[in-house]
């Protein structure tokens, strides 16, 4: 079994590159619909307000491009990606597929790895807490319920299935985060980590993959009305230009 981290190490980070800093940037304004779907931008805007050359804006737009989260057309204009609920829909799909394929496969291994039961030793530590010392701060909680959820994937062993889990996480996270930084879904998830943990530690496939199943597809649920939700508020707010001015987008003639 892979040696798993369950947080990042705050100490060791490395400096960032001028586009790594504007991609992580503009994709928390996306995650907090500080930049709303629709709303465009411009690579020199962008290079303009971070004071960085137009290279690295681009970079950092391509990336963002790459996960889903904004859309690029023509002489540097960009727009942020609309949301699309049957793409996260099919997304959440997958994650469901993945998980339970490897909480199935943790609890046939459950009675002999002494190594899954350090892992969720080390789990239950984080998340089998008293009500007084949980954690209320959804930004920070995001980072760690993504770690649990993770920690079991790769603990299952097949690096590609954990690699897909990752490219999933990273284009959901736009919607998965409104359940623990908008919602009320806290509560709710300390206690189904800590079920999840407890049927995994038993050897309990049929119980893990339903709740790993529950819990899942009711973050799902949560999720769409908070999206749509938060949205409609966003729009509704006087927000600061944090865009710049983008071309008008050339539109097919049919």
């Amino acid at each position: 079994m892979p040696d798993i981290k369950l947080t990042r190490p705050l100490g060791d980070t490395p400096a960032l590159s001028r586009a790594d800093r504007v991609y992580y940037a503009l994709r928390d304004e996306i995650f907090d619909m500080r930049l709303l779907p629709g709303d465009r931008l411009t690579e020199g805007a962008i290079a303009e307000r971070f004071a960085v050359s137009r290279t690295p804006a681009r970079e950092a737009l391509q990336r963002l491009q790459s996960d889903g989260l904004m859309r690029g057309y023509v002489r540097g204009g960009w727009e942020v990606a609309p949301i699309d609920n049957k793409r996260f829909d099919d997304l959440y799909e997958m994650r469901q597929m993945i998980e339970t394929f490897a909480v199935r496969k943790l609890c046939g291994e459950a009675a002999q790895s002494a190594e899954l039961h350090l892992l969720v030793d080390a789990l239950d530590r984080v998340w089998k807490v008293r009500r007084a010392q949980r954690i209320t701060d959804g930004g920070t909680l995001v980072g760690l319920d993504e770690a649990l959820h993770h920690a079991l994937v790769a603990a299952a062993g097949n690096d590609e299935l954990t690699a897909t889990m990752q490219r999933v996480t990273d284009r959901i996270r736009v919607v998965r985060r409104l359940d623990l930084v908008q919602g009320d879904g806290i509560a709710d998830t300390y206690e189904e980590h800590a079920a999840i943990l407890d049927a995994i530690r038993a050897g309990d496939a049929t119980t893990s993959v339903l709740l790993v199943s529950q819990h899942i597809g009711g973050s799902q649920s949560s999720v769409r009305g908070l999206a749509m939700q938060r949205l409609l508020a966003a729009r509704t707010e006087t927000r600061p230009d944090v865009s710049g001015h983008a071309p008008a987008r050339l539109r097919r003639t049919i």
